[in-house]
C-alpha cells in the first residue's frame, strides 16, 4: 500500500486533517492509521466514565468516516518507521484469544503526519500505574464506569447493615480532567441512587476528594476562573486539597507526603501526561517531555516529509512560546497542514509564516448545566470570565463544531436532535 499523504492517530486533529484532505484529494491519496476502530472526542471522555454519555452512541466509526469523506482507514498500531525509505510498519491486529485478524502490514507514504496524542505520566509514584485509571481512552472510561457500578451496588446491599457503607472515590490532579470528571460523578451519583440504589445518600456516601499539587485547582487558568471552580465543587460536596503531594497509591488508599491517608475504592491518575512511549523506537528527535522535535511549520527535524501535531509534537510557535497539549491547539495545527498539504498538491510555494497558536481561552465543565471559563479577547492579554447557561452552551458548541468538520453540519444537526431525543426516553445515565 502507498498514500501520498498518511497520518498515524485518529484523534481530534488527526481526524479532522484526513476529513479534510479526503474530501479535497480522494481516498487513493489520503490515508488515515489508527489502532481503534472507532473516535471519540477525547474532551468527553469523563462523560462516559460518569455514564453520563453512551460510548456506543457517542463513537463514530473511522470506516463510515473513512467512506464519508473520501479517505482511506488503515486499521492497526503503528510498530516501525523507516525514514529513509518512506515506509511504515503496521502491527497485526489480534483477537483477546490471539487468534489473528489482520497481518503485520507495511504502508509506503509521500508525507507522513504524526497525531498519536499523549498517555499518563505518573512521575515515578509509586502504585500509581498499578493502582489508578487514567482517561486517555474509551476502555479506560468504560472500566471505571463498570468498577463504579459494582461498588455502588456492593455499597447499596451492605448500607442497610453498615451504615458507613458507601464509595470512596480520590481523584489526583486538579487541571480540567479532574475538576470535570469530579462534577460529573456528583451529578451521576445522585441519578444512579434513583436507579436502583435507593440505600445510599449520594453527597453522605459517595465521597469524592481531588487532590491537586498546585496551590489552586486550574493553576494555567486565571485565578478568577479557579476560584469559581473551586466554589462549585465545594457546593456539590467534594474534597479538594491543595498543594497535596502524593508519595504513594496502593489498592485502597492513596498517601501524601505529609502522612495523610485517604481511603479509595477507585482513583483516577490525571495528573499529568506525556508522549507514548513508542516514539523513542522511530527514531525521531525527541525532546526532554518524550514529545517530537518540530520546526516552526511542524516539521520534524531532520526528517523530510514527517510532520508531527498535536499533544506529540513538541512546538514552539512564530512567538517563541512552546505550544500547549490543548485540543484548540490540534485543531489549528490541522487547519495549517490542511494548508500545507494542499498548496503542495497544487504545485505552489510552501507556506512563508510558520504556524502561531492563538489562545481562545478555556471552558471547564461542571455537569450538564453549569461551566465557568474565560474568553480570549482580541487585545493580547484581555480575557472575560464567563459562567453558567452562556457558558455552558459554548462549551457544547465545542463538540459540535468537531462533529461538523467530520461530520458535516447538516448531519452534525440532526445527529444533536437525535440525541437529544434519545435523553428524553432513556436512563440518564447508563447502567448496563
Amino acid at each position: 500500500m502507498r498514500g501520498e499523504i498518511v497520518i498515524v492517530g485518529g484523534g481530534a486533529g488527526g481526524l479532522e486533517l484526513a476529513s479534510k484532505l479526503g474530501r479535497k484529494l480522494g481516498p487513493s491519496k489520503v490515508f488515515l492509521v489508527d489502532s481503534r476502530l472507532y473516535h471519540i472526542w477525547k474532551p468527553s471522555l469523563h462523560e462516559v466514565a460518569a455514564g453520563t454519555l453512551d460510548i456506543h452512541q457517542e463513537g463514530l466509526s473511522y470506516q463510515m468516516l473513512a467512506h464519508d469523506n473520501g479517505f482511506s482507514f488503515v486499521y492497526g498500531p503503528l510498530t516501525g518507521l523507516d525514514a529513509a525509505a518512506k515506509r511504515l510498519t503496521i502491527g497485526a491486529i489480534r483477537t483477546a484469544q490471539e487468534e489473528e485478524v489482520l497481518p503485520e502490514r507495511t504502508l509506503e507514504f509521500g508525507a507522513l503526519v504524526i497525531a498519536v496524542g499523549s498517555t499518563s505520566n505518573y512521575f515515578g509514584v509509586p502504585g500509581a500505574k498499578e493502582y489508578t485509571i487514567s482517561l486517555n481512552a474509551t476502555e479506560d472510561a468504560e472500566r471505571f464506569r463498570l468498577q463504579l457500578l459494582k461498588l455502588l451496588a456492593r455499597a447499596d446491599a451492605r448500607k442497610p447493615h453498615e451504615p458507613a457503607a458507601g464509595v470512596d472515590i480520590v481523584i489526583i490532579g486538579g487541571g480540567a480532567t479532574g475538576v470535570e470528571l469530579a462534577a460529573e460523578l456528583r451529578e451521576a451519583s445522585a441519578v444512579y441512587t434513583t436507579y436502583g440504589f435507593q440505600h445510599l445518600k449520594p453527597q453522605q456516601d459517595v465521597r469524592i476528594t481531588l487532590l491537586e499539587g498546585a496551590p489552586r485547582i486550574l493553576a494555567p487558568l486565571p485565578e478568577r476562573v479557579s476560584n469559581a471552580a473551586l466554589k462549585l465543587l465545594h457546593e456539590r460536596g467534594i474534597k479538594v486539597v491543595n498543594e497535596c503531594r502524593v508519595t504513594g497509591i496502593g489498592p485502597d488508599q492513596v498517601s501524601d507526603k505529609n502522612g495523610n491517608v485517604y481511603p479509595s475504592d477507585l482513583c483516577v491518575w490525571a495528573a499529568g501526561i506525556r508522549a507514548p512511549e513508542f516514539l523513542g523506537t522511530l527514531g525521531l528527535p525527541l525532546a526532554k517531555g518524550g514529545q517530537i522535535e518540530v520546526d516552526g511549520f511542524l516539521r520534524v527535524k531532520d526528517a523530510p516529509d514527517i510532520y508531527a501535531m498535536g499533544d506529540c509534537a513538541a512546538c514552539v510557535d512564530a512567538g517563541g512560546k512552546m505550544v500547549p497539549p490543548r485540543a484548540q491547539a490540534a485543531h489549528q495545527q490541522a487547519d495549517y497542514l490542511l494548508a500545507t498539504f494542499l498548496r503542495q498538491q497544487a504545485g505552489k510555494a510552501p507556506q512563508a509564516k510558520p504556524y502561531e497558536y492563538k489562545d481562545y481561552g478555556s471552558l471547564v465543565s461542571f455537569g450538564q448545566t453549569t461551566t465557568v471559563g474565560s474568553l480570549m479577547g482580541s487585545l493580547k492579554g484581555l480575557s472575560w470570565f464567563v459562567e453558567g447557561f452562556f457558558a455552558r452552551m459554548m462549551y457544547v458548541s465545542l463538540h459540535l463544531m468537531h462533529h461538523a468538520a467530520v461530520l458535516g453540519a447538516v448531519r452534525t444537526g440532526v445527529l444533536a436532535l437525535a440525541r437529544f431525543l434519545i435523553k428524553r426516553s432513556t436512563p440518564q445515565v447508563k447502567l448496563h
